[in-house]
């Protein structure tokens, strides 16, 4: 028995990593998720001598690229970098994974807010005439998505329950599409990522009212947040965390958090972080794990009161 034990032991006390480690990220190249993920996979490698790997898998609402990192081996050689879609897939679809149990947390990567951006031609100076509007204008006031299921969608889904109005939801094939038709006027509210959103609305296309995250954003702190603006206990962030498959040995995750803690509070890192519109955000494993559980518990609620289903 103490034979045993102290194979395992030294096992575990083996020089980490190796060999290669593959970041899986459940969406196509070119996004922000995929661009975050390939900084940190440089970084990585510059600081633990072996090479880290982005391996992109889209599809079916990122249940694939999520499914392929939980079903890999728990041995430190595969993680996902995930999003607020990990909490929210569980009341979309039917999963081949307990996205609250079946993984290994190791650390909350960045986080940021969504912009509630809106038409110049909306008769709302700010985020409480536009509640005012949607009341007196029931199902007139129409928001684009990046599509059905999004947390963009859910987000909006959130504030339009908590602020007890209607609109009328369009969806998009994407949030790039969503703001062209916000500024063409085809649509009248967007929530939408603060590098693409603040863009237009420095040139003047469009107007921003208020941020989803409970404080505001440091680099727009005129923008006040939506709880501030007419929605009291209103708070939703896009987040990005890394994730292994249940099983991951401690000493591993200790390793990458500590990597990946020292990483993210460098003024480049951060930086680059912001361009994309998020900041540094380090949590605990613990912290994470608590996190996603809240929210799929949070978004499975949002997803039943708003009847939202996946055609």
């Amino acid at each position: 028995m103490c034979a045993v034990f102290a194979g395992g032991a030294a096992a575990v006390a083996q020089p980490y990593p190796v060999k290669p480690v593959r970041i899986i990220v459940a969406a196509a190249p070119g996004g922000g998720t995929d661009f975050v993920a390939r900084v940190l996979a440089q970084k990585l490698t510059e600081a633990l001598g072996q090479q880290f790997i982005v391996e992109n898998r889209p599809g079916a609402g990122s249940t694939l690229g999520f499914d392929a990192g939980m079903r890999a081996a728990p041995d430190g050689y595969t993680f996902n970098l995930v999003t607020p879609s990990f909490s929210i897939t569980p009341s979309l679809y039917a999963l081949k994974y307990d996205a609250a149990n079946d993984f290994t947390p190791v650390i909350r990567v960045a986080s940021g807010p969504l912009v509630a951006v809106i038409h110049p031609s909306v008769p709302a100076k700010n985020l409480r005439e536009l509640i005012a509007l949607a009341k007196a204008r029931p199902d007139q006031i129409a928001y684009g998505t990046s599509g059905q299921g999004a947390i963009v969608h859910l987000a909006n889904a959130l504030f339009l329950h908590m602020a007890n109005i209607r609109m009328i939801h369009v969806p998009y094939k994407g949030g790039g599409p969503a703001l062209t038709e916000l500024i063409a006027g085809q649509v009248q509210l967007v929530f939408a990522t603060p590098q693409a959103g603040l863009s237009q609305v420095k040139a003047g296309r469009i107007r921003a009212l208020a941020v989803t995250t409970a404080a505001r954003l440091p680099t727009e702190p005129s923008i006040p947040t939506i709880a501030e603006a007419g929605v009291p206990g209103y708070e939703v962030n896009n987040w990005h965390a890394m994730i292994g498959p249940k099983g991951v040995a401690r000493p591993i995750v200790e390793r990458l958090h500590g990597e990946v803690s020292k990483i993210i509070r460098t003024k480049e890192m951060e930086e680059r972080l912001r361009g994309d519109g998020v900041l540094p955000a380090p949590s605990t494993p613990e912290e994470l794990q608590e996190q996603i559980r809240r929210e799929i518990v949070t978004w499975r609620g949002v997803v039943k009161q708003a009847g939202i289903k996946i055609q």
